[in-house]
């Protein structure tokens, strides 16, 4: 196995097993800060199964019972404890690979999402130029990839997506609610799972790598949160549950090299390397969504649709005073 096969379970303080099973590990954690028990529980669950379903809750090295509560996790061995069955889940996550935001199919998105955003969301750094139209340095990131638009359709997620792109046939995964925008360096980590944004305690930003940016444990800006054009929870939940597989689940999903030297045989290394099938249909994919609409004309017809239904369903559920968002795939 090659380095990039298990680099992120390299990092690791904190480790998962089973009270009855101290052979096998079921996940594990590189312990960054603002991380509490509470926080340790909730992702616990989404790597582990418990049969038949029931609760569960950790004990320490000392054989003590953790508390769901706000102190810092510590770092070292917790065992789940349950009635049932315990076992690593089967959920494997989305493969996902650096984004460049280029291409004429982002390019309203990358407007939307620097006007609204005008620097870093989540280091909190401005860009000073944006008066000049200057944005190096600032990437606008989709949150849900471009690359899976047809997962993006299929699960109903445009039932999330109350602002519409401007060019309808972009699809509602242009959105600007699907959109960061980020500093270059801050963009590759958030593509790559490094971190997330848990929306579930505060909207608290979560490495599960080491922080290099001290920003683990800190929490968006609330000027950002009160924008009506800003993310659904929904979608960041989203992304946060992924970067809990790709990190904590077993021994990790494997890091993908993207820095090759001039020269090199990249596709000779991609199908050298980890989940070559994987990575290189995801390659394809990102590559012709940034500059060109995937689906039929019938099938976008459908997709559309579908959202003038969603408008619809939207205005009258607005008329009730109760506007659902949910979504029957969505979490």
């Amino acid at each position: 196995m090659s380095l990039l096969e298990h680099a992120r379970a390299l990092s690791r303080d904190v480790f998962i097993y089973d009270l009855r099973d101290f052979d096998t590990l079921l996940g594990g954690l590189s312990l960054n800060a603002g991380v509490t028990n509470a926080n340790f529980y909730a992702m616990a669950e989404i790597i582990i199964e418990i049969s038949p379903p029931g609760p569960f809750f950790l004990q320490d090295e000392n054989g003590e019972t953790v508390a769901q509560d706000t102190q810092p996790l510590r770092p070292g061995r917790y065992f789940v404890v349950a009635d049932g069955t315990v076992k690593q889940t089967t959920e494997v996550p989305l493969i996902r690979l650096r984004s460049f935001p280029t291409g004429s199919r982002v390019q309203a998105f990358t407007n939307e999402v620097r006007e609204r955003d005008g620097g870093c969301a989540v280091s909190k750094t401005e860009n000073r130029a944006k008066q000049f139209d200057f944005w190096k340095g600032f990437e606008a990131a989709h949150i849900f990839p471009l690359a899976y638009e047809k997962q993006w359709n299929d699960q109903g997620w445009s039932r999330q997506i109350t602002i519409l792109p401007t060019r309808r046939t972009h699809g509602t995964i242009n959105s600007v609610q699907n959109g960061l925008l980020l500093r270059n360096d801050i963009h590759d980590l958030f593509d790559a799972y490094a971190f997330s944004i848990n929306p579930d305690d505060g909207h608290k930003i979560v490495f599960f790598q080491p922080d290099n940016y001290h920003l683990s444990g800190t929490f968006l800006d609330a000027r950002f949160l009160d924008d009506p054009r800003r993310p659904p929870d929904s979608l960041l939940r989203w992304h946060f549950r992924q970067a809990v597989l790709t990190n904590m689940r077993g021994a990790g999903e494997p890091n993908f090299e993207h820095d090759f030297p001039p020269g090199s045989d990249i596709m000779g290394e991609i199908r050298r390397g980890p989940k070559a099938a994987e990575r290189m249909e995801f390659e394809l994919f990102d590559r012709l969504a940034h500059h060109m609409d995937i689906y039929s004309e019938e099938q976008q017809a459908d997709v559309d649709t579908d959202e003038d239904e969603h408008e619809v369903s939207t205005d009258e559920d607005e008329h009730d005073g109760n506007v659902s968002t949910s979504a029957s795939s969505i979490d």
